[in-house]
């Protein structure tokens, strides 16, 4: 199976501690190739927000492929006034931009309070994103995921994984996943 992982700086493995954006080692998309021996291809860009269309994504997605999104924190990060519906609106456009293809929705963790959470409308409208991305994916008819029932831990910042975030994270889509696939 290839999984296509499309998402911000969580699935790039971005590692706050690092002065020059370094990564992980253990990124939850190398620890979940590594457990389940599918191909994973890591499309993770630091600061990516949704987009408007699917651009050069759509040229590599084959019929077959499983395209798991994860987007939404930098949404909320850079627009002071968006709402977890107006990711939700965003996402939407975005989704139906793409071609046919199997697609998991993913719903990132709730952000904490920390570096780049200030505020707790981040905190509440990063935790309404669930609710909303599961609406959007029951009307789309494409599988949904809440990232934020996996003990995810986040680091100092609020909004990034630690090494442990990652290993939660991919323990639980690992067995998302297979679940479904059975």
């Amino acid at each position: 199976m290839r999984l296509i992982c499309f998402g911000d700086s969580n699935t790039y493995g971005y590692d706050p501690r690092s002065f020059f954006g370094g990564r992980y080692p253990g990124r939850w998309t190398d620890l979940l190739a590594e457990s389940t021996g599918w191909e994973v291809v890591n499309l993770g860009q630091n600061g990516r927000e949704i987009p408007a269309g699917a651009g050069s994504l759509a040229g590599m997605l084959q019929q077959d492929d499983l395209l798991v999104v994860m987007l939404g924190d930098n949404d909320l990060l850079s627009h002071p006034h968006i709402t977890a519906r107006e990711v939700a609106a965003k996402m939407e456009r975005f989704l139906k931009s793409l071609p046919l293809c199997r697609v998991l929705l993913v719903s990132p963790p709730p952000m904490v309070m920390g570096e780049w959470v200030p505020e707790k409308r981040l905190i509440w409208e990063s935790a309404a994103l669930s609710g909303a991305y599961e609406a959007l994916a029951r009307r789309l008819g494409i599988g949904f995921v809440d990232a934020g029932q996996w003990g995810v831990e986040m680091t100092f910042d609020g909004v990034h994984f630690t090494e442990s975030g990652h290993r939660a994270f991919a323990a639980g889509l690992r067995e998302v996943l297979s679940c479904s696939l059975d």
